[in-house]
């Protein structure tokens, strides 16, 4: 097995998938959007993650999205790939396919649906990894697949040489502590925080950036952040933290689990990157609602 080199550190966000209609990828908003976030500094780009819908994605549009990314990217930035299904077999197809398309690396959460055991789950992580020939980025996300990357877990699964980091986004920053200390037993690992709004204290805590998905629309802005925090320019960040923390208001719009995802394409929509449709069972906002993601954008000098 060779020793994976990839060393994910920065911003890396969570693609959105741009949809023209349902099963069908929004071409011309996938290159501008793609655009949009390389030309706003990120270190890479995470295809067919949560905010990417994938899951409600069919198994054809996501090999397309995956092909068209490659393309269009070029070797630019590197890119993950979501590989995470109810099926291990599709897991491992999927991956098969980033790897013939040139993705760089791959990123595995645990099963949803049924709930796995950490024993189990030991087992599963080790198979896909033995089956795949990328480096492989776990993916805590408790919320939605019900189970934890608990950190025993994690320190048997250090022991892969394929993993090269985990992302977490639980929220739980006591939890993200004591993952970041599992870098004295893996210091080549890359540890990512989920939820922007913790962006900084995640760094304080030895974390090297965000998968975060309002990079997505103001990638600038998160670059800025990340970088005042690696130079130490306390101002700067104060500055960048703000907005931040401003733009979450976003995601405060709408009543249903499903605003998050609505909000991202619908702030997208508004700069004129891409569709704002989301994947079924999900609705676009209405126009009420796009007007609170407008104004607040507005207010950040983002529209």
């Amino acid at each position: 097995m060779l020793t994976p080199t990839l060393s994910l550190r920065g911003i890396v966000p969570p693609l959105i998938t741009p949809l023209s209609d349902h099963d069908q990828l929004d071409h011309d908003g996938l290159q501008r959007l793609l655009t949009h976030v390389i030309e706003g500094g990120v270190s890479g780009v995470f295809l067919l993650g949560t905010t990417g819908e994938a899951p409600s994605l069919s198994y054809r549009l996501r090999r397309e999205l995956i092909e068209r990314s490659v393309r269009i990217i070029d070797g630019r930035i590197p890119i993950l790939v979501g590989i995470t299904d109810t099926a291990f077999v599709e897991t491992v197809e999927l991956a098969r396919h980033a790897k013939e398309c040139g993705a760089q690396a791959l990123v595995l959460t645990t099963p949803y649906y049924f709930p796995a055991g950490q024993t189990e789950l030991l087992g599963y992580v080790r198979k896909v990894v033995e089956s795949v020939d990328l480096p492989v980025v776990l993916y805590n996300m408790p919320q939605l697949t019900k189970v934890w990357f608990e950190i025993d877990t994690l320190q048997r699964l250090a022991e892969l040489d394929r993993v090269i980091g985990v992302k977490d986004s639980s929220g739980d920053l006591d939890y993200f502590k004591r993952l970041c200390e599992l870098k004295s037993v893996r210091p080549d690992w890359s540890v990512l925080i989920g939820p922007e709004a913790l962006l900084a204290e995640a760094h304080a805590l030895g974390g090297d950036g965000g998968v975060n998905g309002g990079a997505n629309v103001a990638p600038t802005l998160f670059v800025d952040c990340y970088r005042a925090l690696q130079s130490g320019d306390e101002q700067e960040h104060a500055r960048c933290q703000a907005k931040i923390h401003a733009f979450q208001s976003i995601y405060e719009i709408g009543k249903y689990a499903s605003r998050h995802i609505k909000a991202t394409k619908s702030a997208a929509s508004l700069m004129g990157i891409c569709s704002d449709l989301p994947a079924l069972p999900f609705h676009r906002f209405l126009p009420p609602e796009r007007e609170q993601v407008a104004a607040i954008l507005r207010d950040l000098g983002l529209l």
